[in-house]
């Protein structure tokens, strides 16, 4: 049953977080090319299937961690300290996608395609709280840069929980 549970889980990363990282990754460049041409419909378009990407696949994510704890269970392995940091980075991970990109890619992309809330006045960092408690990003390229470093982190976050699910310091399997 482990090895069914591991193939599962290693499906799901490659399927749900792999297009997450990708997507994540080529919207602040994008957002960049509808920023400097606001007339052409095309950068939106992509902006709105790198969001769409970024958020279901994003939500895939928790077959990931389901298949991880039927797996990690199954090997009796839940108390590592290995797994344990990787199910604490997972959960960063996760929050950073949640609190951060997410709403950054939602804000950025209803400033592009139209009315919105806007940026209060004076607000330095260009962010402003609108009604729903969303964060309404003025249309800028340090809007760009705020949301590339937030993807960045995202992304290293996984990286490092590849990197522990393959080594496994202090594992039994010779690895």
């Amino acid at each position: 049953m482990s090895k069914l549970f591991l193939t599962l889980h290693v499906l799901a990363a490659i399927v749900a977080v792999g297009p997450v990282t990708v997507a994540a990754s080529m919207f602040p460049k994008v957002l960049r090319e509808a920023l400097a041409a606001p007339d052409d419909p095309r950068p939106v378009t992509t902006l709105r299937t790198l969001h769409r990407i970024s958020r279901v696949y994003g939500g895939l994510g928790i077959a990931v961690v389901a298949f991880g704890f039927a797996t990690a269970s199954s090997m009796d392995v839940l108390g590592s300290p290995w797994l344990v940091t990787s199910i604490g980075l997972t959960f960063l991970a996760a929050l950073v996608l949640m609190l951060l990109v997410l709403p950054r890619q939602e804000a950025a992309l209803a400033a592009v395609t139209g009315p919105g809330p806007a940026a209060a006045p004076g607000d330095g960092d260009g962010a402003a709280r609108a009604s729903e408690g969303a964060v309404a990003v003025r249309p800028d390229a340090r809007a760009s840069a705020r949301l590339a470093m937030a993807t960045g982190i995202f992304n290293v976050l996984w990286a490092t929980v590849t990197i522990l699910m393959i080594v496994r310091p202090g594992s039994t399997t010779g690895a």
